[in-house]
């Protein structure tokens, strides 16, 4: 579909584009079974198409004919909402560079604020990276905390959420970005931490760096120790910010831009649900350098195999 000449570039031409449930729909077939329908239960191909309905009917199934849409076995499963709308959602988040809130969505496409909600959280499961190539070179880490300033809280809600200092009552987030080289862009990897201690940190650095790479840390002593593993350069922010090379000035830059868009899009966000949302801003970093078409496409081929309930969404799955 990347290859098709007809394929849409801008906003408008998604919306004109997958009107057509039919265009909607055999966009979809394409990008999931290239080589022919398969049943998602059975891997069968003894499959018929009831063009009325959109369905097919699986002969293969144990049990008898069993009948699937497009939207089995993907963030769109169970969903009543059409085609057209979760496609034009999802190019939506993928090329909004500070995000697109769930009003905006429910505005924009004539469903609930509810369901614009669960779409847009769905979605944000299939820009999650699985897996990822561990980085290399020379890599900066950093922590942050995340969650709202207590001056702009009312006095009630800052005697409840604000214990100790400020940093105490929010929510530490541990960054590493892969700078950029002469064949690649720079690229980011988030993760919610508990604390700040060095277990919480030095783990997500050894699952994802190379052994032996350069690592950048500030001066906090929960880094002390990667000497052992990584060539391992701190640069202390009492006494400067940049010393030649060493420095964390590109992962400052990424929480600039994450901060912005929390704040400016998405006002409030719930811990529960904050490492949603670093998936979709650090998945709209690493594809920058592509198109809006290109982060599309490459959203659209993530869809399958990921499912996201409405229960799981709220933690109120029941346990098995």
């Amino acid at each position: 579909m990347s290859t098709n000449s007809t394929f849409p570039k801008t906003l408008v031409e998604a919306v004109k584009y997958f009107s057509d449930p039919d265009t909607a729909l055999n966009f979809l077939v394409s990008m999931r079974w290239p080589d022919g329908v398969r049943c998602p239960r059975c891997e069968s191909d003894k499959v018929t198409f009831t063009k009325g309905r959109r369905v097919w009917t699986c002969a293969g199934c144990p049990g008898g004919r069993r009948q699937f849409s497009i939207k089995v076995n993907t963030i769109m499963e169970d969903s009543p909402i059409p085609l057209d709308k979760w496609l034009v959602a999802m190019w939506l988040i993928v090329s909004a560079k500070n995000g697109i809130s769930s009003y905006e969505l429910h505005r924009a496409l004539g469903i609930t604020q509810k369901s614009a909600w669960f779409l847009a959280h769905r979605i944000r499961l299939a820009l999650q990276n699985g897996s990822f190539e561990k980085m290399t070179g020379q890599v900066e880490a950093d922590e942050t905390y995340i969650g709202a300033k207590s001056r702009f809280m009312h006095s009630n809600k800052r005697r409840e959420k604000i214990k100790g200092t400020g940093g105490m009552s929010k929510t530490a987030v541990m960054g590493l970005l892969e700078r950029a080289t002469d064949t690649k862009p720079s690229r980011v990897v988030l993760k919610v931490v508990d604390a700040v201690k060095k277990a919480d940190l030095q783990k997500p650095i050894r699952e994802c760096v190379e052994k032996w790479s350069e690592v950048y840390t500030d001066a906090l002593m929960s880094y002390s120790g990667l000497s052992r593993e990584y060539t391992h350069e701190v640069i202390d922010h009492a006494v400067a910010y940049v010393r030649g090379h060493v420095h964390t000035n590109g992962l400052e830059n990424f929480w600039s831009l994450l901060k912005r868009s929390l704040r400016g899009t998405y006002v409030n966000v719930e811990p529960f649900h904050l490492f949603r949302y670093l998936d979709e801003q650090a998945y709209r970093f690493n594809e920058r350098k592509g198109t809006d078409s290109d982060r599309f496409l490459k959203a659209a081929s993530t869809i399958v195999g990921r499912r996201l309930t409405y229960a799981g969404l709220t933690g109120n799955l029941l346990p098995a």
